[in-house]
């Protein structure tokens, strides 16, 4: 074997002086050609160049030629080759041969590549590139790299998969990507998975990192009962900073082409989104034009004042059940169209809106449309420590408007005083208001402005207890937390009063606490009652965080109840059913939420909710659900999310409805991470308001660093599994130091 040649060839040298060793001791220093030049000088400071090789020759100052297992080194670049030539008078190198080019972590690999160094520019033939940065990687006939911000193929591959896996790529007739702009364009592009080609297009453009930009976007299909097979082609346009738009023509194959729209803006003092969609011919329906639209905008004017506006429409009662693939669309009713606004003064506050619903009938069971509010304005105060007491102030003007029903005007006024006395144990609230009621009724049958005036007298008592425990050999600080409240309110007749918004609250354990069984301002109940309830927590001492929390709670009546809604029986027992509850996380994996209303009477529950979810690891969590309501309800519910290894996972989610013994919501689906891209398979099926059954199929192909193809069921499986966790699409411990096998 011929003696190895070694040539060092120093195209300049401008290096700061050393500092020297200090005199209690010898330290090392770098060599001068190693050490590293501030970015901002990088352009103006000449390198040394090393080169190596088995025969290596040339003139100093015009050129070196090399050969044999040749590696050129100069600062932030490492180039491999059977042979080269360097002319230092313009910094350019010729590499052919098995060539390899290292670069600030990029990679070149190819039979002949030229450099520029001056200008930081590359020209390479038939190579095989990996860019760090953007974590691709392909092949080319051509490729020119101009410095850091821009690369441009001939006849090449783009891929985001690891060696040696070829799982998908992109191939292009050319290809540009552009670092500064943030976007890779190609032009006359395939998409080949698994060797197949699955998609073409004259030109495709796709963001290099997770930043937004205007385009193509790829096309999403699925199929649904009522609509058949589905076919999207959006259009992305990244119109500016702060606003956007995306044009999505939709094919469906029973009823014909649909256009959805969306566009959203974000200024300094508002944001809002506007939606609409229409069909001008739908064949399922004798060729009805069938649209639907929302807008809603929120605006700041200073920084008292801010408003709002909630525009909704649609054509027809069953446009969201013939048209929408999600239960959250369908399961709509009333659609607001309403504008307001917010007056915060700081100590007092002044709102008002104008509110409209359209109601979206099932013919089935048709039910009454709410009052519109044209307009409704309310004033609430709030003043503290004023001689010791709190003062309140609830306010409310509210004109209802109905096509058939009853029209009027009501103006409620509720100003109230408490005096809290806390210490470190105990809290005792004393909270003595007045409230009344004045109303303008459109009527000559009934008495057009009755009014109310009620007195309401309140005590909420709370004591803490404290005492130091463990569980399962973790110390915890468990409280012990009785509560008395009292409410007496003395009877009014409010029968001859109208019914505008007003209907009886649902009893649970937040609103147990309250003074009025009735929720809206048509009714407040008389009341000489006692609620008494204790509650538990159990609290890490280390965190402060409430690990367990147990709740008992119940009503007791000192007399029969007089105030009722029309058409309801007077309450007549002199406790009300047990509220329980029990609600936290224990253990980092195991989290429970139960809830029991037991009617002591009849001595069976009443309404109850279980749900249990296990969570060991991200990407793995079983859910588990019971709800009963006598006479209305009693549905299971189970969910989960399971990743079975670093591939594959399943979800899925399961209600059935035990009182009419079918399955309300059916979700099941598969999905596979490969690294660079994952599959995800979704079928969904679910009934609506109007009991009719909906199935929908969802299957998507996320090719990471390029774009999805196929129906997006991610938001579906967010909303009906909770705990759920996108996949881990590119593993970042894949593009690691060795991607590449060294040579």
């Amino acid at each position: 074997m011929p003696r190895l040649a070694r040539w060092l060839f120093s195209a300049a040298i401008s290096l700061p002086a050393l500092a020297p060793a200090q005199s209690l001791g010898l330290k090392l220093r770098l060599e001068p050609e190693l050490l590293p030049i501030p970015a901002d000088e990088q352009a103006s400071q000449p390198s040394t160049v090393f080169v190596e090789g088995e025969r290596v020759s040339g003139q100093q100052g015009e050129s070196v030629q090399a050969a044999g297992n040749v590696r050129l080194r100069t600062r932030g670049r490492t180039v491999f080759a059977d042979e080269l030539v360097y002319s230092p008078a313009e910094d350019k190198i010729t590499a052919t041969g098995n060539v390899r080019v290292d670069r600030l972590g990029d990679t070149l690999e190819g039979k002949r590549v030229e450099l520029d160094m001056r200008k930081d520019t590359a020209y390479a033939e038939s190579p095989e590139y990996f860019f760090r940065a953007l974590k691709a990687r392909g092949k080319a006939d051509k490729l020119f790299v101009d410095g850091k911000s821009r690369i441009r193929a001939e006849g090449g591959t783009y891929s985001t998969c690891a060696v040696p896996e070829d799982d998908w790529y992109l191939r292009v007739r050319k290809l540009d990507l552009d670092r500064e702009k943030d976007e890779g364009v190609g032009r006359h592009a395939t998409v080949y998975f698994k060797g197949v080609p699955i998609v073409y297009t004259p030109y495709i453009d796709f963001p290099l990192s997770n930043q937004r930009k205007s385009g193509l976007l790829s096309p999403t299909y699925g199929t649904t009962g009522k609509s058949g097979f589905e076919l999207t082609m959006p259009i992305y346009l990244n119109l500016a900073p702060n606003y956007d738009a995306t044009i999505a023509p939709r094919l469906l194959a029973k009823r014909g082409l649909m256009v959805n729209n969306e566009f959203r803006y974000m200024t300094e003092k508002a944001s809002g989104i506007a939606t609409a969609e229409f069909l001008p011919n739908d064949r399922e329906r004798d060729g009805e034009r069938r649209y639907a639209f929302a807008f809603r905008h929120n605006q700041r004017f200073g920084d008292a004042l801010s408003g709002y506006l909630n525009m909704q429409k649609a054509s027809d009662d069953l446009y969201f059940v013939d048209l929408s693939n999600r239960l959250a669309a369908t399961s709509i009713t009333n659609l607001p169209r309403e504008a307001g606004f917010n007056y915060n003064g700081g100590w007092w506050s002044l709102s008002g809106r104008s509110q409209k619903f359209q109601t979206l009938q099932d013919p089935r069971a048709p039910i009454t449309p709410p009052y519109a509010r044209l307009p409704q304005v309310t004033l609430t105060a709030f003043k503290q420590d004023v001689r010791g007491f709190d003062a309140h102030l609830n306010s409310e003007m509210v004109s209802f408007s109905h096509p058939t029903l009853l029209n009027g005007r009501r103006l409620t006024f509720y100003p109230s005083l408490t005096y809290p006395v806390q210490t470190s144990y105990a809290t005792i609230v004393p909270k003595l208001g007045l409230h009344q009621t004045f109303y303008d009724l459109e009527t000559s049958s009934i008495e057009s402005s009755p009014t109310r005036t009620v007195p309401i007298f309140s005590l909420d008592s709370t004591v803490t207890f404290e005492r130091n425990t463990s569980f399962l050999g973790t110390p915890l600080l468990q409280t012990l937390e009785p509560r008395l409240y009292y409410v007496y309110i003395p009877y009014r007749d409010q029968s001859k009063l109208p019914v505008f918004d007003t209907a009886v609250a649902d009893f649970n354990l937040a609103q147990v606490f309250s003074e009025n069984q009735f929720v809206g301002g048509d009714r407040i109940n008389d009341a000489n009652q006692l609620t008494g309830a204790v509650s538990s927590r159990f609290i890490d001492p280390l965190d402060g965080r409430e690990r367990l929390r147990l709740t008992l709670g119940q009503r007791f009546f000192f007399g029969d109840q007089r105030v009722t809604l029309p058409n309801t029986a007077a309450r007549t027992q002199n406790r009300s059913d047990m509220l329980a509850a029990i609600t936290g996380r224990m253990t980092p994996s195991w989290y429970a939420d139960i809830a029991l209303k037991y009617d002591v009477n009849e001595r069976r529950p009443d309404r109850s909710t279980f749900s249990l979810r296990y969570n060991p690891e991200p990407g793995k969590v079983l859910n588990l659900g019971y709800r009963y309501n006598r006479g209305t309800f009693e549905q299971t519910d189970f969910s989960t999310q399971w990743t079975i290894d670093e591939h594959w996972s399943v979800v899925g989610r399961w209600a059935y409805s035990l009182r009419d013994r079918r399955a309300t919501t059916t979700i099941a689906g598969i999905e596979y991470n490969a690294g660079c891209w994952v599959g995800r398979f979704v079928m969904q099926e679910f009934v609506t308001f109007t009991q009719d059954s909906v199935r929908a199929f969802f299957f998507q192909l996320e090719l990471n660093g390029l774009s999805k193809i196929g129906s997006n069921p991610l938001e579906i499986l967010r909303q009906n599994v909770m705990g759920y966790q996108r996949v881990n699409a590119l593993p970042q411990s894949q593009f690691n130091e060795d991607y590449y096998p060294s040579q």
